[in-house]
């Protein structure tokens, strides 16, 4: 599989995020292309990072295969060649496709991220630290880092273009979204984390926390979109290796965030794009991180 930094297909691209390329197939669907660009501390590097498109496409249509039937959802095929059948323009960039892309319904997206912690790591443990509150909220005393929140918290976000996802209340949420959505938001998100916590701890990975995003289809429906519980989109450890009161390794992008963190201190980077040249150790060490977490999750390697 070739490396991709940026797709081009014969297709209107109608968007472009950090990591997705997005492209118009009709007024019902989209085509979801995963490139291999990759961002940490909302910079993205000029480098990619070999498989790491095909590992987040494919560890989302793992799971949307999980659902079915439990929650319904947007994705159509992730397998290049039904998606050439039903986009025949695609067959000359099968190449470009293999691995990678997901053809999908389209939906009217909310604009909530719907984040839910099973434990408290990262800003969520941070602002805890520091004032006993998620989002403003007040959580029980004595909570320690890395430690399991039971029930799981749902903690929603607005969607930032640009920067850091800015977490509110749920409150805030019933505002932007309307009562009843917002309390289907929350049922939905809880039903499909409780579903990959289940599955993912029968292959050794806690899901210490995650986010979905959600749309309004032709019909009226509120399905799942975008990615599902994903190195990019979670916090996966190690069920062998947890110990809560500390930080725990992940299986994500974390040799990416320690050399960027190495470069910060000592001063060779302020934080700012463009980031610094990722040296072939980072790369490679971030590559192998993002292929063992599929195969952690799904229990197979990744085959394309």
């Amino acid at each position: 599989m070739t490396t991709m930094l940026s797709s081009d297909l014969p297709l209107p691209k109608i968007g472009r995020g950090k990591v997705r390329d997005i492209y118009a197939v009709d007024d019902d669907r989209l085509l979801l292309v995963t490139t291999d660009r990759i961002s940490a501390f909302d910079v993205v590097m000029a480098e990619t990072i070999p498989m790491k498109g095909a590992v987040l496409t494919q560890i989302s249509a793992y799971w949307f295969r999980k659902l079915a039937g439990a929650v319904p959802h947007h994705m159509i095929s992730a397998d290049a060649d039904e998606i050439i059948r039903e986009v025949p323009a695609l067959k000359p960039h099968r190449a470009d496709i293999l691995g990678r892309a997901m053809l999908c319904k389209r939906t009217t997206v909310f604009p909530i991220e719907c984040v839910i912690r099973g434990y408290i790591a990262g800003s969520a443990w941070k602002e805890y630290a520091r004032s006993g509150t998620l989002a403003g909220e007040q959580l029980a005393a004595g909570l320690t880092e890395s430690a399991r929140l039971e029930p799981a918290i749902f903690s929603p976000a607005t969607k930032a273009e640009t920067g850091h996802d800015e977490n509110i209340t749920i409150a805030r949420m019933r505002e932007v979204v309307g009562d009843e959505v917002a309390i289907t938001l929350e049922r939905m998100t809880r039903e499909v984390y409780a579903l990959g916590d289940k599955l993912s701890r029968e292959q050794g990975i806690i899901i210490a926390d995650t986010k979905f995003e959600f749309g309004r289809d032709k019909d009226g429906r509120i399905i799942l979109i975008d990615e599902v519980m994903t190195p990019d989109s979670s916090r996966f450890w190690a069920v062998d290796a947890y110990k809560p009161g500390q930080p725990q390794p992940s299986f994500d992008k974390q040799p990416l965030r320690d050399y960027l963190d190495a470069e910060r201190r000592a001063g060779r980077w302020n934080g700012d794009a463009p980031a610094p040249p990722l040296p072939a150790r980072v790369v490679e060490a971030t590559s192998r991180r993002y292929l063992e977490a599929y195969r952690r999750v799904t229990g197979q390697e990744l085959k394309t």
